[in-house]
């Protein structure tokens, strides 16, 4: 029969406590200087060392050499009370759950008042002192406030509250705490070593994290995994199946799809997470705790190895990926988000459910209204765009990234920005503006054409009516955050300026997708051309010549046209005879630009700017005239009606 590790490795003097200094200092300073009390009171969480240091202070006050806070190992008293030995008739132990009543306090005192069989002191340790009853404390105080020279009293307990006031006061208190992480990670990697076990990475933090600080649980737990081991070797996959926790494997491909956006491989996940039985919370405490190792990686950097200690050094490099695809607020983002899912997982129904729901919050940071959220979805701009205040490390897209011992800054390669076209239909057009990085940061023409489906995606939920208006447009140019729209005439352009609120719907979503307002030039395609009906004048025999073709703000350039006759008034009723219709093509102008000082004709204007008003036969040319009038004009060589005269016929 084995004996069990707590036992094998409970430490014989304070110097082998681990994680307690707060305690064993001043106890080895007051045996040093012999000013020893005669109660003592420790109290802390279970596991932590309080019997063992009641059985090791018992051992320096019975020392041949004592008091001492060194006991010299080899004197009857040291051997009797060390791990192997059989204990001894001067130091009492007494289990106070079961000795907890009147009679036993009384027993206890009857018991104190005989002299020590051999050593120096007659030592009363009261384990799990908090169970004696309030008539036991007191049967108790009168001794435990004056007792004899030779009587000293160790209580130890998980709960010093429920010891009565007037016990504790006549006590020094010793308050026991769980043992760091990093010192029980060093403590266990010693016991393996003495075992002669090997344990693959990853498995000492399990039982570290599953151990919660307390030595004889982390032992407990190590000792079962040896045990269950086949040949002297502690497997990973037996540590996370045995102690419950999420495969490191299971929790990186959530990590991964969260940071792709790919809800297919998150909710798969989660859906093995439930088939395999294991529990949704334990789950979310794992993911919160991986989370918990991403963030310190973005803030350490190149010293992760030093704060996340017993992690392999090729699982931190994994991390440091996964850390730089996020960023620090995405990931404070989702540690928020799945912290508030942990608390409302205590007592639910279906936490099936609210772990499904947890990873759509996470998923959408948009739906975080807090700063952290607005601080996520910049965050993710800034990645998109190739601006970002801090080194990223995405594994997929058109960047590259190397990551070395520290985290270096991401570089993007851009693809070169198209070329523009210059249509040979046109020649008298002037040529569309050339691509130009823009002055935002690192946003250039060719990025936008890229998420151009995404911004009408977005424009789709902003306006319908914009969105469709929309479909024909063209992205040609980007200079100075100025926007260059190519309409395919300027019949949609008109449609598309005229729309409710369509430039700065349009401005809007631009912003929701690459984090700039942009301003507008509109131009129209240098291949539109637009064919005019036949010449249909009316039948009335004194009807007057009609006007030019086309108003010179809409035409290719040509000749000035011929001045118009005068004006004559023309019978209601006459009919005239109609000359052969003729078919005049007219090419539409290669580009429609607003002059480079003003404001973008988008979003105040006319997208095409109207040229000087000619005179013509029919008074002047309304510069705000529609693409219709000049049609009318042309056409039927009719003009507009002045309101204010009609209104007095």
């Amino acid at each position: 029969m084995v004996t069990a590790l707590y036992r094998r490795y409970r430490p014989e003097t304070f110097a082998e406590l681990i994680g307690q200094s707060q305690v064993t200092a001043p106890l080895m300073t007051a045996l040093r200087t012999d000013r020893v009390n005669h109660a003592y009171l420790f109290s802390g969480p279970r596991g932590c060392g309080k019997t063992t240091s009641a059985r090791i202070l018992a051992r320096c006050l019975n020392c041949a050499e004592g008091p001492t806070d060194t006991p010299c190992g080899v004197c009857p008293s040291c051997v009797d009370l060390s791990r192997d030995g059989g204990g001894s008739l001067d130091v009492v132990e007494i289990d106070a759950a079961s000795h907890n009543g009147v009679d036993d306090a009384r027993d206890l005192r009857e018991r104190a008042i005989f002299a020590p069989v051999r050593d120096r002191y007659k030592i009363f340790i009261l384990d799990e002192a908090h169970m004696v009853t309030t008539q036991g404390f007191n049967a108790l105080l009168k001794i435990v406030e004056e007792p004899p020279a030779h009587i000293k009293f160790i209580f130890a307990t998980t709960e010093p509250e429920k010891v009565i006031g007037t016990i504790r006061s006549r006590t020094h208190h010793y308050p026991f705490r769980l043992v760091p992480p990093a010192q029980m990670l060093e403590y266990l990697e010693s016991v393996c070593e003495s075992e002669g076990v090997q344990v693959a990475p990853g498995v000492i933090s399990l039982v570290v994290r599953a151990g919660g600080g307390s030595v004889r649980d982390s032992l407990s737990l190590m000792d079962q995994l040896i045990a269950g081991s086949e040949g002297a070797r502690v497997e990973y996959e037996l540590a996370t199946a045995l102690l419950g926790f999420t495969h490191s494997e299971l929790l990186n491909e959530v990590v991964d799809a969260f940071a792709t956006r790919n809800g297919a491989s998150v909710f798969a996940a989660v859906d093995r997470v439930i088939q395999t039985g294991q529990d949704p919370r334990r789950f979310v405490e794992d993911l919160l705790e991986h989370l918990r190792n991403l963030i310190l990686v973005v803030s350490t950097g190149e010293n992760a190895k030093s704060v996340l200690r017993g992690i392999a050094a090729d699982e931190i490099e994994k991390m440091t990926i996964q850390a730089y695809q996020f960023g620090l607020s995405e990931l404070t983002h989702a540690a928020n988000v799945v912290s508030q899912s942990l608390n409302e997982m205590s007592g639910a129904t279906s936490p099936k459910i609210l772990l499904e729901l947890m990873c759509a919050r996470v998923l959408v940071p948009s739906s975080d209204v807090t700063e952290v959220g607005s601080l996520a979805r910049i965050e993710r701009l800034e990645r998109r765009i190739g601006v970002g205040a801090g080194p990223a490390a995405p594994t997929t897209g058109d960047a590259a990234v190397t990551i070395s011992k520290a985290p270096e800054p991401v570089r993007v390669a851009q693809a070169p920005a198209a070329a523009p076209v210059v249509p040979a239909a046109a020649p008298a057009a002037p040529p569309a503006p050339a691509a130009e990085p823009a002055a935002i940061g690192a946003l250039t023409l060719d990025q936008i054409q890229r998420e151009w489906p995404e911004v009408l995606k977005t424009l789709a939920k902003i306006s319908r009516s914009t969105w469709v208006a929309a479909q024909t447009i063209k992205i040609v140019a980007l200079a100075d955050g100025i926007v260059t729209l190519e309409f395919p005439n300027l019949a949609e352009s008109d449609t598309f300026k005229r729309s409710a609120g369509g430039p700065a719907n349009l401005r809007k979503a631009i912003e929701e997708v690459f984090g700039f307002v942009p301003q507008f030039k509109a131009q129209v395609s240098a291949d539109a051309t637009v064919t005019l009906p036949p010449k249909v004048t009316s039948s009335l025999p004194s009807m007057p010549a009609p006007g030019p073709a086309f108003p010179e703000s809409v035409t290719s350039p040509a000749p000035a046209p011929a001045a118009a006759p005068p004006k004559k008034a023309a019978p209601a009723a006459a009919p005239v005879a109609a000359p052969e219709p003729v078919a005049e093509p007219v090419t539409a102008p290669a580009s429609v630009d607003a002059p480079a000082d003003d404001e973008p004709p988008l979003d105040d204007e006319p997208v095409a700017p109207a040229a000087p008003a000619a005179e013509t036969g029919m008074g002047k040319v309304h510069q705000g005239a529609s693409y219709g009038e000049p049609l009318l004009r042309e056409i039927l060589g009719a003009k507009p009606i002045d309101d204010s005269k009609a209104g007095g016929r």
